[in-house]
């Protein structure tokens, strides 16, 4: 085993929600992730839809247990001393298949080894382990302090509600409801008059209906700025359910920038170009208004694709009159319209 060690850290991330175009749904959630070497220990595995044990939504009595359990305070929860290191983002069955590995102490160090894909109560090495991530050997007293801030509150939580304003009800009423089913809560209103400082510091993005007139915009930012809640406010591009989802998943992850494995999208020319930052699976997925004001959503791209920059081909029909376009990888929610 490599006497190297290698640095141990903790990081805010998010598995986006959102309606699919098939008329699925996939749910939002907020987890610690786990950086080494400065890198979220996910971005190694570029085709996997998972979260952490260390997921925000869970009962407090959970996360402790989980917490503690990564400081080898507790017992291995699986046999041959394996912890689950990712699982799945919809449930907790191990069936589903997990990402777990061997945690144990070396001295006053911690080892994470025999990385492996997991879905009964032992793991295949030969057949199923990730050969070339890890051993990683952390130093014991940078390992424990960084879960140990976990307990005391030392990471910021993320809040996962929508302000949604406008005057249109029925649409404004199936966006709450589809942000809803995926975990993200959402109120309605149709200004902040009488809506107190505490409940604005509660939401973490604001999304406007296109009826909003300019000044009613200004005075929610006012009403915002007032209250200290420093939250993205974003104009809604079109009445489009799934595509008013994606929007606000964009907007829940501002501020999450180092941490986006997708970026620079834009789709003109036929085309669509983003930056891959590391090695992950990406979907594009059209949406549109017809010339009788009808939603139309269709998926274009799914793929494994490498770091560096992509240029993906559109189908014109697809993106014909009013079109937008919205990219999902792991971790990020990215929304552009299609120029003509």
């Amino acid at each position: 085993m490599s006497a190297e060690y290698a640095t141990f850290g903790l990081a805010p991330a998010t598995r986006p929600g959102g309606l699919l175009a098939g008329g699925d749904f996939q749910l939002h959630r907020d987890f610690v992730d786990f950086v080494v070497d400065g890198r979220p220990l996910l971005y190694r595995l570029s085709d996997l839809d998972a979260v952490s044990p260390l997921a925000a939504d869970v009962p407090p009595s959970l996360f402790t247990a989980q917490v503690r359990g990564l400081l080898l305070e507790t017992g291995a929860p699986l046999p041959d001393g394996r912890y689950v290191v990712y699982g799945c983002p919809e449930c907790e069955d191990l069936a589903c298949g997990a990402v777990t590995a061997v945690i144990e102490r070396d001295g006053d160090d911690v080892v994470w080894r025999d990385f492996a894909w997991q879905t009964g109560d032992r793991a295949d090495l030969e057949r199923d382990g990730y050969h070339g991530m890890g051993p990683f050997r952390f130093r014991g007293d940078e390992y424990r302090a960084a879960l140990t801030a976990l307990l005391d509150g030392g990471l910021p939580g993320s809040r996962r509600r929508v302000l949604l304003i406008g005057a249109r009800v029925a649409l404004l009423a199936r966006l709450a409801a589809a942000l809803r089913t995926i975990g993200i809560g959402a109120d309605i209103t149709q200004s902040a008059d009488g809506v107190s400082a505490d409940e604005l510091r509660s939401y973490g993005a604001v999304l406007f209906g296109r009826s909003v007139p300019a000044r009613e915009r200004d005075a929610v930012r006012r009403a915002l700025a007032g209250a200290g809640a420093d939250v993205p406010c974003v104009d809604a591009l079109a009445p489009v359910v799934p595509l008013l989802v994606a929007q606000a998943e964009q907007a829940l992850e501002a501020g999450r920038d180092d941490h986006r494995r997708l970026t620079d999208l834009t789709a003109a020319g036929g085309a669509a170009e983003f930056e891959v930052v590391s090695a992950c699976r990406v979907r594009l997925t059209a949406h549109r208004v017809d010339r009788l004001s009808r939603a139309r959503s269709r998926d274009l791209f799914d793929a494994v694709l490498e770091p560096g920059r992509h240029r993906v081909l559109l189908d014109p029909p697809a993106v014909k009159g009013e079109a937008y376009l919205v990219a999902r990888t792991a971790g990020t929610v990215l929304v552009t319209a299609v120029a003509p």
